[in-house]
């Protein structure tokens, strides 16, 4: 029993750990109908309150009826409280009730420590949540750590496979020492930069303390992800830096050890000599983390380049990059692999390292099932013009996920002045309207319209507008809709509301993940399309040419 301010409560079970009080578990009687794990975690937020020194110390959080389980942390609510589905990170045997499997998955001497001093996390928004990592990301951590240790120094592995059970190569059948640890194939919106979070804090110790660089091809997603890392200092033991240029990512990469980097991929690209790229570094304890590995990361075979003076031979970022650190490990993260004869995610990463597919997701409440629904605009479009669109619309359906100057310039600006003509966006702007209204006539919640060009996003935007003008504010934190971009002065005069520097568009980002904000909808061109978690979303409108999703 603990008594504290005058109330005494016994919590039914407490772990310590050299004397620490690390795990409090609440239980409830499991032949009472009406007692439920949700009784346990009230019963858990009220010990806070009245109990708060037992607290102080608190790792992670429990709640059993004594068949279903969830584990959580101070800050977790319902939803964040989630099952361990897995004892040795194989699937668990048949028969056995969600409470054994979390005590002897989690709870395990060796496994306890290791979660505490590697898998929690404390990230500062709006207020101080602390995360501990879901079943899929230890493991898929671990595995990872395993696999780099092998393809980096070829050191032996110790750690089970799972790609086997879904017919896939595992990372254990590739040679010690090839520098290719292996792919991680964890699903969208499952947790895919938290992994990335965990798996380069325990590397830092486990390699001791190597060099980092996390690879994106966006912008917004390298702010994004380097966003997350930075609220993570002390469990990466190191602030991560933004590197800017090239010049930049030099200097960062000459140190014997250590450093978190982020850049994108496309300052790999050679300013004069296409056939190379000049050596950065050619030390061994290198890694690179690509997020979205599947995207632009190809490229290892020369390509002839005509110029009006000259003839020149050019590869894909894939061989610049390994041209700059010749001696680097690579681990890529995807949650859609690609497996082509021109493109192979698995052929530049190596095999796959951990599996959590969209099904497994779902069943475990991680992410929410996708339904699709087709809706056809069509393209004003001659007759005269239609084969020659074809072949543009197979060219550059990838096209603005890389943002080379000059690449396809061309053929996307032919492409997008047939999508984006007057009357087609006038539909469109009709159509959505009314589905979203019907929409949240059932289900409150928010939508992202997602358009080829920011042309067309301020044009759909103007349409929508003159359908429903109070949708419009001029302020930041008020309006149903608003168009995210980024742009510059020299932007259309007509353009440069929607414009905002990179605070705003955070404050509105924060507002659109509030359900209960003014912020119903949402216009990008490809902000906000990944790492970003938006749980009352429930709309997604697509008008942008897609390949291989």
């Amino acid at each position: 029993t603990i008594i504290e301010n005058g109330i005494d409560r016994r919590p039914d079970v407490i772990l310590f750990v050299n004397g620490l009080p690390l795990v409090i578990i609440e239980l409830k009687n499991p032949a009472d109908e009406n007692a439920t794990i949700w009784g346990a975690y009230n019963q858990l937020q009220t010990y806070k309150q009245q109990l708060p020194s037992i607290f102080k110390f608190n790792e992670i959080l429990i709640v059993s009826d004594g068949i279903d389980a969830r584990a959580g942390t101070l800050t977790s609510n319902k939803e964040r409280f989630m099952q361990w589905k897995t004892i040795d990170g194989n699937k668990a045997p048949k028969g056995k009730v969600e409470m054994e499997i979390l005590l002897r998955g989690m709870c395990d001497r060796f496994r306890i420590l290791d979660i505490v001093r590697n898998f929690i996390v404390f990230e500062k928004d709006k207020e101080i949540n602390k995360k501990l990592a879901a079943y899929h990301q230890y493991w898929a951590t671990n595995k990872a750590i395993e696999s780099t240790i092998r393809a980096s120094t070829g050191s032996l592995m110790r750690v089970r496979e799972s790609p086997e059970s879904y017919g896939l190569p595992s990372v254990k059948e590739q040679s010690k020492g090839d520098k290719k640890a292996g792919v991680v194939w964890h699903t969208q919106g499952s947790g895919k930069s938290l992994t990335m979070m965990f798996y380069a804090g325990k590397l830092v110790r486990e390699l001791d303390n190597p060099t980092i660089v996390v690879l994106t091809d966006r912008n917004d997603l390298d702010d994004q992800l380097f966003g997350t890392f930075a609220k993570a200092e002390d469990l990466l033991r190191q602030k991560p830096v933004q590197a800017e240029s090239r010049a930049k990512i030099k200097e960062l990469l000459a140190v014997s050890s250590g450093g978190i980097v982020f850049t994108t991929i496309q300052k790999f690209f050679p300013e004069e000599n296409r056939e190379e790229y000049p050596v950065l570094s050619r030390r061994d304890n290198v890694v690179v983390i690509a997020d979205e590995a599947h995207r632009s990361q190809y490229g290892f075979s020369a390509k002839i380049l005509d110029k009006k003076d000259k003839t020149l031979i050019t590869y894909g970022y894939a061989k610049y990059l390994r041209d700059a650190l010749p001696n680097a490990s690579f681990i890529g993260f995807t949650g859609t692999p690609i497996e082509k004869s021109d493109k192979s995610t698995p052929a530049v990463f190596g095999k796959y390292v951990d599996v959590y597919d969209i099904e497994q997701s779902v069943n475990d409440g991680a992410t929410v099932r996708i339904f699709y629904e087709s809706r056809l605009a069509k393209l004003d479009l001659k007759p005269e013009e239609r084969p020659k669109i074809d072949k543009e619309f197979e060219d550059i359906t990838e096209g603005e996920e890389v943002e080379g100057k000059n690449k396809i310039a061309s053929k996307w600006a032919r492409l997008e002045k047939v999508a984006g003509t007057h009357r087609r966006i006038k539909k469109i702007a009709e159509d959505i309207v009314n589905h979203f209204e019907e929409r949240l006539s059932v289900l409150e919640g928010k939508g992202i319209i997602v358009c080829m060009s920011r042309r067309i996003c301020v044009e759909l935007y103007n349409e929508i507008i003159k359908l429903k003008p109070e949708w419009h504010n001029n302020d930041d934190g008020n309006g149903f809709v608003k168009v995210i971009m980024t742009g510059s002065a020299s932007d259309p005069k007509e353009w440069q509301q929607h414009i905002r520097n990179k605070i705003r568009r955070r404050k509105i980002g924060d507002s659109f993940k509030d359900p209960k904000s003014e912020i119903k909808l949402a216009i990008v061109r490809d902000m906000w399309l990944t790492g970003f978690d938006v749980p009352s979303l429930h709309t997604m409108y697509v008008d942008k040419p897609m390949k291989g999703h």
